[in-house]
């Protein structure tokens, strides 16, 4: 019987591993560029694609991944947000079926990777 208990607890154990994330502590004092508010800070760790895109909707209402049109202005605007790492960033738009669109910030190139690599993280809404 017990032998059985351990596998339902390492099974709560893994999926609990999560990045438990306070969203005052990444939304800050988001800043608005045209019509989209970002998020003040990035999240933590660098994340997979789809965690990526849950962990931005756990924020609340509205946030999300940026578009890949929406993280280049992220880019162009660096300077004036701040905070950004010299690395890349998920973007929500699809390549194909397992790839996914990331945006190069010591660069500001578009790459693609699978969606399963992780990367870092800035979250967005619309006004």
């Amino acid at each position: 019987m017990k032998k059985l208990l351990i596998i339902p607890m390492l099974f709560a154990c893994y999926m609990g591993m999560g990045q438990a994330i306070d969203s005052a502590s990444i939304i800050g004092k988001s800043i608005k560029i045209g019509n989209l508010v970002v998020a003040q800070y990035d999240f933590p760790d660098k994340m997979n694609w789809k965690e990526a895109k849950a962990t931005c909707a756990s924020l609340g209402k509205g946030w999300r991944l940026p578009t890949r049109v929406e993280l280049n202005t992220l880019y162009q605007n660096r300077a004036k947000i701040g905070g950004f790492t010299i690395g890349a960033y998920w973007s929500s738009n699809v390549y194909v079926f397992s790839s996914r669109y990331i945006l190069l910030f010591f660069n500001g190139f578009y790459g693609i990777s699978n969606k399963n690599s992780t990367f870092y993280v800035r979250a967005v809404r619309a006004i």
